[in-house]
């Protein structure tokens, strides 16, 4: 399978935090999640992607081109939605429609006015006149509007209620149908990537924890529930990590049918990326 994004062993350190060895590959057509905690690196791992950040350790490679030395030729089919706005705010989507028309040769105006009908956006009020979640439409406008391969986003859904959310996260799924595109998305909102993901990247204090396919991670990852005495007989090299709570043992299981198996413990609840984060960060090992 074809990678459209190679991060390998990407280093950046600062005073008080580095990225250590980030490293992982998205096929052609797959949505990635990108999750972790504020401060983990999700932002300092994008930036370093889209070449705001220049000074690092590592390879990223974006459609098999280096994403510094070929930033120009990857510019064309890669769409972006940062967390901040990167739009002047006395602009219009007017405006923008006029600026990135002679910015990208692929620009569509006819999607672009599109969206912005589909998201009930005005064309002629300042962005400054727009609410956080009009805001968010616009920038995902048009990222989307100059059919692009690869869209990186970070926080895109941030904003929008649950009606919007949803039409913008199926938007995402049609944009990977031809099996040509596909999507980096970083978000805190992990109810939205359960439903989209194909991969979970998972990053805390600067290193990836967990790289897995969604499917990995619903059939094989669980949430053991036992007794002290129950788990006092578990191995430890039998779970990854565990919290204990005021009537039970919380454990984290990778093969939940092979433990179930192998202690006999009858609870063994379905993860979500809500449950895994809080125990990969909070549980002990």
């Amino acid at each position: 399978m074809e990678n459209i994004l190679e991060v390998k062993n990407l280093n950046k350190s600062y005073d008080t935090f580095a990225l250590k060895n980030i490293s992982f590959t998205l096929p052609k057509g797959m949505i990635m999640g990108f999750i972790g905690e504020n401060g983990a690196g999700k932002t300092t791992t994008i930036k370093s992607i889209l070449g705001i950040i220049k000074k690092y350790q590592g390879n990223i490679k974006i459609f098999g081109l280096d994403n510094l030395q070929d930033e120009k030729k990857i510019k064309e089919d890669l769409g972006v939605v940062l967390d901040d706005m990167f739009f002047p705010e006395i602009l219009t989507p007017k405006d923008i429609n006029n600026i990135m028309s002679s910015i990208y040769h692929n620009w569509d105006s006819k999607m672009y006015y599109q969206y912005l009908k589909d998201f009930s956006l005005p064309d002629n009020k300042t962005i400054k006149t727009l609410s956080k979640g009009m805001r968010k439409k616009l920038e995902i406008a048009t990222a989307l509007s100059h059919h692009p391969k690869l869209l990186i986003l970070d926080e895109p859904t941030a904003g929008l209620d649950p009606i919007a959310r949803a039409e913008v996260i199926e938007i995402f799924q049609d944009f990977i149908q031809n099996e040509e595109c596909s999507i980096f998305l970083s978000s805190h909102i992990t109810t939205d990537l359960e439903h989209i993901a194909d991969y979970i990247t998972f990053i805390n204090n600067g290193e990836i924890v967990l790289c897995k396919t969604c499917d990995e991670l619903k059939e094989n990852y669980g949430i053991a529930k036992c007794s002290e005495a129950e788990f006092k007989k578990i191995a430890k090299k039998d779970y990854i990590k565990y919290r204990h709570e005021k009537y039970a043992y919380e454990v984290l299981v990778e093969n939940k049918k092979e433990f179930k198996k192998k202690y006999k413990i009858d609870v063994i609840d379905k993860i979500t990326l809500d449950d895994l984060m809080v125990l990969m960060i909070k549980g002990e090992e």
